[in-house]
């Protein structure tokens, strides 16, 4: 079978398609009806209706550079300090006052809702950052390439004085979920 003769509802990117998006993503992705719903609720609905508009570039980008047999890089990195990946999704898909727009007409709070979204905390320095400066350099230059690490339940440490003494705490970034991944439960590979 081709992409060609498979049929999917491609994602349009006008406010009121993109309204409908976000309501079927948090009625049907996020069981959550839209009275009851939490801001963790509306900011994972609208992040899974965002991500649904990348899926199909980087679908189409793959298999562009397999049809072209182009090589490509594997960046291999302890750490990526990517940032948070909602607001800076909707300025590469320039859908920032599509989104504002929808979120509004919902009555949520655009600003409210994007500072809810936890930093990907999957390093702690420089060498996070670097690696993923490096990744937007390659997908601005149209480099084909992959970024490989480790993906941490407890990223960087918090910390807080308590009684005149600093005291560390695990930064639990995963513990409402990421709306970002695809889990490839599938993909395994043992380290020794």
């Amino acid at each position: 079978m081709t992409i060609e003769e498979f049929a999917y509802d491609h994602p349009d990117r006008d406010v009121a398609a993109f309204k409908r998006a976000v309501a079927n993503k948090l009625i049907y992705a996020v069981g959550k009806d839209p009275v009851a719903a939490l801001p963790d609720d509306w900011l994972n609905a609208t992040s899974m209706a965002v991500r649904d508009q990348l899926v199909e570039r980087w679908m189409a980008t793959t298999r562009a550079s397999y049809k072209q047999d182009l090589k490509r890089v594997y960046y291999l990195s302890m750490e990526f300090l990517i940032g948070r990946t909602f607001t800076n999704a909707l300025l590469a898909l320039e859908m920032h006052d599509t989104v504002k727009q929808a979120l509004a007409d919902f009555g949520v709070d655009f600003a409210q809702l994007a500072e809810r979204e936890p930093d990907a905390a999957l390093g702690n320095g420089g060498l996070g950052r670097l690696a993923a400066c490096f990744l937007d350099s390659m997908a601005t230059l149209g480099v084909p390439g992959f970024g490989y690490g480790i993906r941490y339940e407890y990223g960087m440490f918090r910390q807080k004085i308590v009684d005149g003494q600093q005291v560390e705490t695990p930064d639990y970034w995963l513990t409402r979920g990421n709306p970002w991944e695809f889990q490839r439960p599938e993909v395994t590979y043992r380290v020794r």
